[in-house]
């Protein structure tokens, strides 16, 4: 019964979100959350920092990822300290992969990639799990199932990458093509349910001129697409079929990433199939690697109210905090829009 529960509230609060963000986002006001000021020049006005609703977005984003990785490993009781060590060295890896490898694919240096970052992060999960199991699992005495752990990891992805759409919204990157260059069957498709998106500093609008045009919903194609996969794979999950929920969810999300790049406008760099796509093709046989070659092993079957409960703790919600603070700050504070502001006192409220 709590796994039904579990999965319809899930859904639900994930499909409001969504929606939320589909309707609202791609307009110009949902671009800045605040602006800080912080240098003051001769003419009396100051310079600010923007902090922008992507990285309020992307942190969300990452939080809920982490939250589900945290009930899902819980629920096949992996102790605290092995959930950290994994989750941590993940994002030591991912987090800067993500602007290292724009930098080398896209010749850009304030740009973030979620492709390069996953695929750093696919590469890597499986010796992750290796070694957290050979040093903190080997003195503390636990040992963490490889194949349930990785399903963990690519459910939370899942998640994490569709509800982090919502952040390219806001910023208007990752868009799609106009709708009047895309084929018949895909006009008819959208016709009534493009993004049209407002605002000058919008990245669809400084890079490609785009503003104001009707595009194809790239970024809520792979908000539903993904948030429905980890729905699915957390099904499976809960079945204790984790090679399952693992090769459907890489293959989902690696698969759309591949085919979502011929809807996309903007720039992915050159040659018949970008980096990213090819990232995504080599992703795909290596996880099917793992599997053949991961050792099973014994699990207890997963119980998602132990694994509920297991974030009720004082460490764990003041790491998820750490982790939502941490991300916003890294990719919130906006390097290619600036700000100046003038202060003024109102004199009829004096």
């Amino acid at each position: 019964m709590i796994n039904t529960v579990f999965l319809v509230l899930l859904a639900i609060l994930t499909s409001i979100y969504l929606l939320w963000g589909f309707k609202t986002l791609p307009s110009e006001r949902w671009q800045i959350f605040a602006s800080l000021p912080t240098i003051r020049d001769g003419s009396g006005r100051w310079q600010g920092v923007n902090l922008t609703w992507y990285g309020l977005l992307t942190a969300n984003a990452y939080a809920v990822a982490v939250v589900m990785l945290f009930i899902l490993l819980g629920a096949i009781r992996t102790p605290l300290p092995g959930i950290a060590a994994m989750t941590i060295t993940l994002f030591i890896l991912c987090i800067p992969a993500s602007r290292l490898v724009a930098r080398i694919v896209e010749k850009k240096s304030q740009t973030f990639t979620v492709g390069g970052a996953v695929f750093v992060g696919i590469i890597a999960a499986p010796w992750v799990v290796l070694c957290v199991n050979r040093t903190v699992g080997a003195t503390m005495g636990f040992h963490v199932h490889p194949m349930a752990a990785l399903a963990a990891f690519t459910i939370a992805y899942s998640f994490g990458e569709g509800l982090g759409r919502l952040a390219c919204i806001s910023f208007g990157c990752c868009y799609g093509k106009q709708l009047a260059e895309a084929p018949s069957w895909l006009r008819r498709i959208f016709t009534g349910r493009c993004f049209v998106f407002s605002g000058h500093t919008k990245k669809i609008a400084y890079a490609s001129g785009m503003e104001g045009e009707k595009v194809l919903p790239v970024q809520a194609i792979t908000a539903l697409l993904y948030v429905a996969t980890g729905l699915i794979s957390t099904l499976l999950f809960m079945h204790a079929r984790y090679a399952e929920a693992f090769i459907l969810a890489t293959i989902v999300t690696q698969g759309w990433r591949f085919l979502s790049e011929t809807l996309r406008a903007d720039y992915r760099g050159e040659g018949l199939f970008s980096a990213y796509q090819v990232m995504c093709l080599l992703a795909i046989p290596y996880v099917c690697g793992v599997i053949l070659f991961a050792p099973s092993g014994s699990v207890l079957a997963p119980d998602i109210a132990t694994g509920i409960r297991s974030l009720w703790h004082p460490a764990m919600l003041l790491f998820l905090q750490s982790i939502w603070l941490v991300i916003f700050l890294y990719t919130g504070r906006s390097t290619v829009t600036g700000a100046m502001m003038t202060f003024h006192v109102h004199r009829d409220k004096v």
